[in-house]
């Protein structure tokens, strides 16, 4: 069930890169930010205000770590991605962006010295040749001419953000019910964003409210914000940061069906081949093997 959770997940979070990218004319990077984050806040703090006064306790009591969870996740990364959209291609965003789970593996291991198995480098390896076979369109000498632009690094930026975020979750206390805490860091994290919104609008960049940018705002405030997070918070917390970071490479394969049904493009042999190794990977990686773990009881 958990596992499902993270397929919807990233299935919301693909949708955010073809929204961000399609509407960039239109709504400024920091300007979707922050109305992405509003209006999650005004769809959730109805839900979620009971349980943010009754647990106002333990929101108090960890407000340090809530607060670098909200500047990591709903701050930085939301930011950066639209910034990176704004400058970059949407191959490249997508490319490094998933790279997040060598991201996450390197963090739990340099930060909480997490064991890295076999299997776990396999399957990741396996992801991300499926991952680069399709955005190679099935020739990966073309992987040599990408060059990577300011955007792209604003990229790598929020994905190492995300990366930390999804680390230290395992620091949030786990009776916080998971309402509140998600209305907690939006909170947080769109304060922080507000001066940077203030500053965008002193330089001349308006949003545009239209009936496409008002739906799509909608879209990432709804699916991409409060579903999506609430699904990979309950999933790091039962599974742990290393397995769910896997799922991260799903997004170029839901990017290209959600392509294909709305923008009528064309199912090629690559496609199919990048996820199948895709899910091998995500296969490798998550679903325990009791004969590989019977064996290791037996070493002295």
């Amino acid at each position: 069930m958990h596992y499902v959770l993270l397929i919807f997940a990233v299935l919301f979070w693909s949708g955010n890169f073809i929204v961000g990218k399609g509407i960039h004319n239109e709504i400024p990077p920091i300007a979707l930010a922050f109305w992405r984050w509003a209006v999650a806040l005004l769809i959730i703090l109805p839900f979620s205000l009971g349980h943010i006064v009754h647990q106002f306790d333990i929101i108090r009591k960890n407000w340090k770590i809530l607060t670098v969870l909200a500047i990591l996740s709903v701050t930085n990364f939301s930011m950066f991605i639209y910034m990176a959209l704004k400058s970059s291609t949407v191959t490249n965003t997508v490319l490094i962006n998933s790279m997040i789970p060598i991201f996450i593996v390197m963090v739990s291991w340099m930060g909480f010295k997490e064991r890295i198995t076999v299997r776990q480098s396999i399957g990741i390896a396996f992801s991300l040749a499926g991952l680069m076979f399709i955005i190679a369109n099935g020739n990966l000498s073309t992987l040599i001419s990408v060059r990577f632009s300011r955007g792209d690094m604003w990229t790598i930026s929020a994905g190492i953000s995300w990366a930390l975020y999804s680390v230290l979750l395992r620091k949030c206390p786990i009776e916080l019910n998971p309402l509140s805490f998600l209305a907690t860091l939006i909170i947080i994290g769109t304060l922080f964003i507000f001066p940077f919104y203030i500053w965008e609008m002193s330089t001349g960049k308006m949003m545009n409210f239209t009936r496409a940018s008002m739906g799509s705002i909608v879209y990432v405030a709804l699916f991409a914000s409060i579903l999506a997070y609430i699904f990979w918070n309950k999933a790091v917390q039962i599974i742990g940061a290393n397995k769910t970071g896997i799922f991260i490479h799903l997004m170029p394969v839901f990017s290209i069906v959600l392509a294909i049904i709305f923008l009528n493009e064309e199912l090629r042999g690559y496609h199919i081949t990048g996820t199948t190794l895709i899910f091998s990977g995500i296969l490798l990686t998550t679903i325990h093997t009791m004969k590989f773990q019977k064996a290791g009881d037996k070493k002295v």
